[in-house]
């Protein structure tokens, strides 16, 4: 049996939209072993009841992208997904399936493919970089997709003191939804914002330098259109910028919320905390709070 363990993943971190995301310490693990009863599926744990047991599993189509560029014929197999990643909240659940599915095929087949040849694959099933990179290579990633097939990615690991405290709510947001949201076009100026935001962004991270976080975490180009999608993130993001949390941002798609700091005394954190309690009192909503540090391993055989 081959058994991978995949983290979660916090992708468009602020302005870095489809081209920044992290690794954070919460996982997925995926167990491969052929079967000679047929095609075998069984979720375990978190939302494993909301997940297919037949050839529409994520891990499931992925293994069978993995077997065809290999050139190996699909055999039958016995598959086991343990979730601890929530699934359509933006922690890259997705993300974790496809690259448990191809590394653990990966590993059954003897490693017919290298590395950049299973996060080409992992893009194309994906049909984009940021949370299939970090939840692959571990990190930080910085992605630039080239095509439907290909990125150039730089990975680097995160600074030790950061710590991202992690929001779920117990609603879900599709992807789908998420991303028809999104306006066709955008001011200039809102786009020259995420250029300089971004890169401030990378540059704090790289130098640890955390005290422009407050300015280089703000987004012009996704959040404003989906947090309109639920009252409680319109909430949020609305009293967030009255109270000195310049910090937060949507973690993938949504709905998750991830607020970055790096002390435990952040006062920002504390007002997250308490806006948390007031939008769950207004609209009902329970939040399940993790604080998490980044995974700087990635995907791992175990």
């Amino acid at each position: 049996m081959i058994q991978v363990k995949v983290p979660a993943t916090s992708a468009n971190m602020g302005p870095g939209f489809d081209s920044l995301g992290v690794a954070l310490g919460l996982y997925n693990r995926v167990e491969v072993e052929k079967s000679a009863k047929g095609l075998w599926i069984e979720n375990i744990g978190k939302d494993s009841k909301e997940l297919p047991t037949d050839e529409r599993h994520l891990v499931y189509k992925s293994i069978k992208k993995l077997y065809n560029e290999a050139g190996y014929p699909m055999e039958a197999l016995h598959i086991k997904v343990h979730h601890e990643i929530p699934a359509s909240r933006g922690l890259g659940s997705s993300a974790a399936c496809i690259v448990g599915g191809i590394v653990a095929a990966n590993e059954l087949l003897g490693n017919p493919l290298n590395q950049k040849e299973l996060l080409n694959l992992a893009i194309n099933i994906e049909g984009h970089p940021d949370n299939v990179t970090p939840a692959l290579l571990g990190g930080i990633v910085v992605s630039s997709k080239n095509n439907d097939k290909d990125a150039t990615n730089l990975q680097f690991s995160a600074p030790e003191a950061l710590e991202w405290t992690i929001a779920v709510p117990n609603v879900s947001l599709s992807t789908k939804a998420a991303r028809e949201a999104l306006p066709q076009k955008v001011l200039f100026e809102d786009a020259v914002k995420n250029i300089g935001n971004a890169s401030l962004l990378v540059a704090s991270l790289l130098l640890k330098d955390f005290n422009v976080l407050k300015a280089a975490l703000q987004d012009n180009l996704h959040q404003i259109y989906r947090s309109k999608l639920l009252p409680e993130l319109d909430y949020i993001f609305t009293e967030a910028r009255k109270r000195n949390v310049n910090q937060l941002y949507l973690s993938g798609a949504g709905p998750t919320l991830a607020y970055l700091s790096w002390c435990t005394k952040d006062e920002g954190r504390n007002n997250f905390l308490k806006l948390l309690e007031e939008a769950g009192d207004i609209r009902g909503t329970k939040w399940e709070v993790l604080n998490l540090k980044a995974d700087n391993i990635g995907a791992v055989v175990e």
